[in-house]
């Protein structure tokens, strides 16, 4: 039997991982090839209008099935998982089609103990969660006289009151106000660092996962378009900014030698990213060396998530 070494350092299992799974309402294909591991932390989960972010999510809480290929959150198949994993997993849905007559407490105390809290726990976490989301003084207030952005603070205080391990936001600034938006934004960011809960956001407002989110994945045309930490997408697919005191133009002759696309851009020179960034730094140093040019800068360029998003979805 093989054992790992005594202080061999391993690597937490993702929080969701999909492999080749794929999904179709009638003759309409939703995903086809969906593979895809996320990790802990906070997610954002990018994709057109129609790309399937809610039918995802639909699958990893179990309430429809993949067609093909294997899903798993939190180590467990939510198509044949039982009540455990579901307390496990919050959830606040993009609709805001909430019980217009009932108070936001009793509300939240209900979905918690649908997750299996006990009555008393339940309405103690309750109170607490609306406390937590900035509503505890309108806690007893009907949902139905609330403005769009408590409402949607509401949805955030159901989907964590039973402290789940994972929860999936879907859409969760939608209809707010910049300032709402924010607040919003600050919230969810404080619910997984402080709180220690990993969450997966949808949103089609590029910003604001790059605001918030650790992770993207990335969904264009029924698969996985790029997916990962957004710092490492950001600086492996951004190219090099090269700076030399003298011999910019025979450097930029050299790096075009090797089939690099190279802009001179004043003063530095920009250097395309067709190959990894490691390869990409190893090249223009030995160009540098070979023209004796005095570097003085070389350090990767950033792209933003919208170029990212652009480059994968469309193609541009």
């Amino acid at each position: 039997m093989h054992t790992a070494a005594v202080g061999t350092p391993t690597s937490p299992p993702p929080v969701i991982s999909a492999t080749a799974v794929s999904k179709s309402w009638g003759d309409h294909r939703v995903f086809s090839n969906l593979t895809a591991s996320v990790t802990s932390g906070v997610t954002g989960l990018l994709g057109s209008n129609g790309s399937g972010k809610t039918t995802l999510f639909g699958m990893l809480l179990g309430l429809h099935h993949p067609d093909g290929g294997t899903l798993s959150v939190l180590g467990e198949d939510p198509s044949n998982a039982g009540p455990e994993l579901r307390q496990r997993i919050g959830y606040s849905p993009e609709h805001h089609s909430l019980p217009n007559d009932v108070a936001a407490q009793d509300f939240v105390r209900h979905i918690a103990q649908v997750h299996g809290l006990p009555t008393r726990e339940a309405t103690t976490r309750s109170s607490d969660a609306l406390w937590l989301v900035g509503l505890g003084e309108e806690r007893a207030r009907p949902i139905g006289t609330m403005s769009t952005g408590q409402r949607q603070r509401v949805k955030l205080a159901q989907a964590i009151a039973h402290s789940p391990d994972l929860i999936l936001l879907d859409e969760p600034t939608d209809g707010l106000d910049p300032v709402q938006r924010d607040d919003m934004l600050e919230l969810i960011r404080r619910v997984g660092t402080e709180y220690g809960i990993d969450v997966v956001l949808s949103s089609h407002l590029l910003e604001e996962v790059e605001r918030i989110a650790d992770n993207v994945v990335i969904i264009a045309e029924g698969q996985v378009a790029a997916a990962g930490p957004i710092d490492e997408l950001q600086t492996g697919r951004g190219g090099m900014i090269v700076v030399v005191t003298d011999r910019q133009a025979q450097l930029m002759d050299a790096l075009r030698a090797t089939g690099l696309d190279v802009r001179d851009d004043g003063s530095r020179l920009i250097v395309g990213a067709d190959i990894g960034a490691d390869e990409l730094s190893d090249t223009v140093r030995d160009a540098v060396a070979r023209v004796g040019a005095p570097l003085r800068r070389m350090s990767p360029m950033q792209n933003s998530l919208e170029d990212i998003f652009l480059a994968e979805v469309h193609g541009r």
